[in-house]
Formats: structure tokens, C-alpha cells, sequence
């Protein structure tokens, strides 16, 4: 038998010594359990965080200096010895690694088992690893006091070839430990209302373990960095692919599994999967450098002793793509998306920035509903301050629905009238149409929500959703300004959805959306189309359908055009300024670091 605790943890930001500080609490954790532990296992990066960038080189240290201060933390703590896991930024001959360590703490054989280099760097989408760290270039097993066991690096483990080399190796546990931001909010994606990149990786991890007859543990990080959400659920997979025990999401946790070591006979002898790639993979293997020698397979010789020409498939005309439409692909599982955005509000404001209070500026609209709806919940209402900001021709209707969400919410609120700001600056910028006017009014919005964000020590929240970004209909160093947005990745018509669910009053989500700067205005008329047709043509655009596509699923190409007119034209507006590079430091540039180090 196997006792392994998973400690799911949510690191402070490039705080080595703190975290280490946690993980010595973690072995007294351990340490008083019931039955004894023999083995922990703790997250990818888990003592600095994941998304460091160009901070890897400040963070990183050796196996030996790690394993010294978990030793140290591990004598400290008065825990009885046991082995432990956990991954770090590595220094190793001169170059940089994100790794992993295995070793043993206490007694008489203490001592590093096992440093494994993460193999496969992924550099897309929000990760950006190959430009900081070294790739690993082995997969080897090792010996432990209880099993032969492998230890592999996130995306190591979603190549096949990785986790087979490791049983291959006579690896009966397959340790994996990952910080994979959450993706997925569609109901229905995940299992029991998580992320659907969650239930991915439950299906990658019993993949794993019943294609080769071992166990499998898998360690996730949990919390936010910059906005990107490590999910948890963590879990463990039998040999013969069925999830032993699963951690909760969004939560730190230690999770305790017993895995009986015996079973890996039990579930092998039934599916001899292992064994039959031991026999037929040196001939998979001849076949494969054959290939490269002769750029030709081996194939069945004929009469003559002539072998076979490979098989050429016959050429087709590449056929257009068409978007899939297994549904609505906005519909969100609100549930799923409430407590995400609770969770990233917690996280942003409180254990990362030291804020027990934040200020919003409530327009009457939608989207300032529903972001102190959601604020209300993450931090109680006493905590959130509700700021009207009427300019003398604001609408009476925006006013009456702002106070309708601060009285059903109970929040504490201001009512600051801009119109002598406004109007005296305007007076010396004489004669100012009304979309200069507006802008003037957006600014001063800001000025007055930062300067009582100062006065209550609160921070600002962003209300602009996803869509409004992306056409850029909002006001620059305005609108955008609040440091955390909750819903600035939800397209309009998700918001509406999610409003619904968190019981924003009807009459708030049914009118027609305005920024009520100009006397008539309406969002939709600006566009020049609704919410619902921008939406589903920004979601296709986005996902890197040609207009052609995008057509063929009922919009005219005047559409098409119109919203990717609007995305193109307003780039500059979701960055920050553009600098002169003139130095190998530039900032942004050169010298990179993560909004939260």
C-alpha cells in the first residue's frame, strides 16, 4: 500500500520563502494525519507561481539548495520522514529549467531520488514557456522505498509518448503535476459543474493509467494569476483508469488517496496493454527509422522479393470550413461562471493586492449590475460601495436602476454629480460636440471612482464586458481603466445570461443597452447591429473562421464586415501605449514580468 497526499496550493506570487513557509505547515499537516503519509505530492511551480516570465531567472534555484530548504522545513516541522514532489524553477548547469523534484526527507536515507526537466514547452496561447526556460531532453523512472515511480511536467503528459516511456521504464505511479489555467464555462463541458479543461484532463490522466496498468497522480495548482484561474481538482487514477478520489476546484486542499500497488498485477493481467508494446515496439521503432532512411515503409514483398510502393492517397480539392453548430457557443453554465468570478474577485483583490473593499461605479446598466452583484457575494455587501456619477442630462431611468441594484444588494453608495466638472472644463475647451462631451464625462467618471477608491482604501472594479472591447466603444484611459474586470471576457449576450441567474432585475436586463452620455443613445445603434448577431460573428472570427465560413452560417457579408471593421480598427485601444524601444531593457519588451509579480 501507498498513502499520497496531494497538496493542491495556491503559491503567493514569486514569494519563494513564504511558500516554503507553507509547505513546512503542509508537513505538520501531514504529519498529524491519522494514518501515516508516505508520500506528498505539491503542484507545478508551486513555491513562486507559474506565470513568472522573465522573473524565472530571479526565482530559480538548484535541486541542492531546494532540497536543503525542504529539508530544513521538513526538520522543523517535526513530521516523520516521507517522500515529497513538487515542482520549481530550476537553476542546472548554467540554464534554466521548470522541473521537478523527488526526494526523500528524513531518516537515514534522505536524499534527492529524481530531478525530471519538463520535455514540452508550450508556447501558445497564454503560455509563452519556451522564451524563458530550456527544454528537458529524458524521461527516466526511479526507485523509491515503496514503488518504481515517474515524474512528469503538465504538458508532458498530453504526448503519449511520454507517460509510455516512463511504464516502459518500470514506472508503476506516474506523478504529474501541472498549472494549467481553467478554459470552459459551457454547460455541460465539465463533470459536476467544472471547468471544461478539467474534465480534460481527468480523461488524459485515466488514458494514462489504463493504457498501461498504473497508477496516476496528478497535482494541480489552484487560484489566479493575472486573471488566468488554476481550477484544482486534482485526482487519482487506478490502473485500470477509474478516478479514485478528486479534489475540489478552486479551493486549496490536501487530498489523500491509499493506492494498492497490488492492483497493477490485477488490472495488467486482465489487459496485457503494456506488455504487448514491450514485444512489438523494436519492430515499430525499425520501422520508423526505416522510414527516415529510405523515406519508404517496409511492405509485404511480392513474388520477385519486390517490396510494395506506399500507399499515396488520392488528391481532393481542400473543402471550405464550416463552423461547427453543436449549439449556442456563448451558452455559459452561470453557475460554473458565478463562482469562477467569485473565486478570480477573492483571489485579485484580496489574497494577491490586500484589499478588503471595492468601489463601483453603477450606471443603471447591466453590467454594472451584474459586477456588484457578483461583488456583493465574493466579498459581502458591507465591503462594497455603489457610486452614482449623474451628469445633468443623464436619464432619470439609469439613476432609479442604479438605486434599485444598491438597495437590493444592501451596498453602501455615493451619489457624486459631475456636471460642474464636466461643464467647467468643457467651458475651456469651447465649443465641444457632444461625443468630445461624452468622453470628458467617462474620464471624470474615473477621477471621482479612483479618488474615492483612495479615500475608502478600496479598490476600483471594471465593468466593460468583452464585446464592447472588442469594438473598442469605450473611452480610453476611461472606461478601462480599473484595475480588475470580472466580466471583460464575457460576450454582452453572456452577461445578460449570467444576470438572469444572479437575479439582476428584469427591468435592468431587458432595456435596451445605452452609455447614456448622449441624450438618445443606444449601444446598438452605434454598432449598426445587435448584440446577438456581433457576438456570434465576434466568437467565429475569434476562432480563426475565414468571413466565407462565417457566412454560411446566416450572416450577410455587410455584417461580417461591419464587426470586422470594428475589431481591426480598435487594437490600439486594448494596449498600453507605444514606446520607443531604445534599450535591451526595454519594458515590455525585454523586461517582462507579469502584472501580479
Amino acid at each position: 500500500m501507498l498513502r499520497v497526499a496531494i497538496a493542491q496550493f495556491r503559491p503567493r506570487k514569486a514569494a519563494y520563502r513564504a511558500n516554503l513557509e507553507r509547505v513546512t505547515e503542509l508537513f505538520r499537516e501531514v504529519g498529524r494525519q491519522a494514518e501515516p503519509v508516505d508520500l506528498l505530492v505539491l503542484p507545478e511551480t508551486a513555491l513562486t507561481g507559474y506565470f513568472v516570465e522573465g522573473g524565472v531567472r530571479e526565482l530559480a534555484v538548484t535541486a541542492e539548495q531546494l532540497f536543503a530548504d525542504l529539508a530544513a522545513a521538513h526538520a522543523s516541522s517535526g513530521a516523520p520522514p516521507l517522500d515529497v514532489v513538487l515542482g520549481f524553477y530550476e537553476l542546472w548547469n548554467t540554464r534554466l529549467y521548470n522541473s521537478a523534484l523527488a526526494a526523500r526527507l528524513g531518516g537515514p536515507d534522505a536524499g534527492v531520488r529524481h530531478v525530471h526537466r519538463k520535455i514540452f514547452l508550450p508556447t501558445y496561447g497564454v503560455f509563452d514557456e519556451e522564451r524563458f526556460v530550456e527544454p528537458g531532453r529524458w524521461v527516466q523512472a526511479f526507485d523509491t522505498a515503496f514503488a518504481r515511480m515517474a515524474v512528469v511536467v503538465c504538458e508532458d503528459a498530453w504526448h503519449s509518448v511520454v507517460p509510455t516511456m516512463a511504464a516502459l521504464d518500470g514506472a508503476r505511479v506516474v506523478i504529474v503535476l501541472s498549472a494549467s489555467p481553467a478554459r470552459g464555462i459551457q454547460p455541460g463541458e465539465g463533470i459536476d459543474g467544472r471547468p471544461g479543461s478539467t474534465t480534460r484532463w481527468e480523461r488524459v490522466a485515466q488514458s494514462i493509467a489504463a493504457e498501461h496498468g498504473v497508477f496516476v497522480v496528478v497535482a494541480h495548482l489552484v487560484g489566479f494569476e493575472g486573471g488566468k484561474g488554476f481550477p484544482g481538482g486534482s485526482l487519482v487514477a487506478d490502473p485500470r483508469g477509474s478516478v479514485v478520489v478528486r479534489a475540489p476546484i478552486f479551493a486549496d486542499a490536501l487530498t489523500v488517496a491509499t493506492l494498492d500497488l497490488d492492483e497493477i498485477t490485477r488490472a495488467r493481467a486482465e489487459e496485457p496493454l503494456l506488455s504487448d508494446l514491450e514485444t512489438h515496439l523494436p519492430h515499430l521503432l525499425d520501422s520508423m527509422v526505416q522510414r527516415r532512411e529510405t523515406g519508404r515503409l517496409p511492405g509485404p514483398a511480392d513474388s520477385a522479393g519486390v517490396r510494395s510502393a506506399p500507399f499515396e492517397p488520392r488528391r481532393r480539392p481542400p473543402r471550405p470550413a464550416v463552423p461547427p453548430r453543436p449549439g449556442d457557443p456563448l451558452a455559459i453554465d452561470p453557475e460554473l461562471t458565478e463562482r469562477w468570478l467569485v473565486e478570480f474577485l477573492r483571489d485579485e483583490v484580496t489574497r494577491r493586492r490586500g484589499f478588503e473593499r471595492v468601489v463601483i461605479g453603477v450606471s443603471g446598466g447591466v453590467d454594472s449590475a451584474v459586477v456588484a452583484y457578483l461583488a456583493a457575494r465574493a466579498f459581502g455587501p458591507e465591503h462594497v460601495t455603489g457610486v452614482r456619477m449623474p451628469y445633468r442630462t443623464s436619464s432619470q431611468e439609469s439613476l432609479s436602476h442604479a438605486q434599485l441594484v444598491i438597495d437590493r444588494l444592501g451596498i453602501a453608495s455615493r451619489t457624486v454629480e459631475i456636471s460642474a466638472g464636466v461643464d467647467g472644463l468643457a467651458a475651456q475647451l469651447d465649443p465641444v460636440p457632444p461625443g468630445r462631451l461624452g468622453n470628458i464625462m467617462a474620464r471624470m467618471r474615473m477621477i471621482t471612482l479612483f479618488d474615492l477608491s483612495a479615500a475608502l482604501r478600496a479598490i476600483p472594479l471594471g465593468t466593460g464586458n468583452k464585446t464592447e472591447r472588442l469594438f473598442g466603444y469605450f473611452t480610453w484611459h476611461a472606461d478601462d481603466s480599473p484595475p480588475v474586470n470580472p466580466i471583460g471576457d464575457l460576450f454582452k449576450t453572456q452577461v445578460w445570461a449570467l444576470a438572469r441567474h444572479l437575479g439582476v432585475p428584469d427591468e435592468i436586463v431587458a432595456k435596451a443597452p445605452t452609455a447614456d452620455l448622449v441624450a438618445g443613445q443606444t449601444d446598438e445603434g452605434d454598432f449598426g447591429i445587435s448584440y446577438g448577431k456581433a457576438d456570434q460573428i465576434l466568437h467565429w472570427v475569434l476562432s480563426g473562421y475565414p468571413d466565407e465560413a462565417v457566412a454560411r452560417l446566416g450572416f450577410s457579408g455587410d455584417e461580417i464586415a461591419l464587426v470586422r471593421r470594428r475589431l481591426d480598427s480598435t487594437h490600439w485601444k486594448r494596449k498600453l501605449p507605444t514606446v520607443a524601444m531604445l534599450s535591451p531593457t526595454a519594458i515590455g519588451e525585454f523586461y517582462l514580468r507579469p502584472v501580479d509579480y
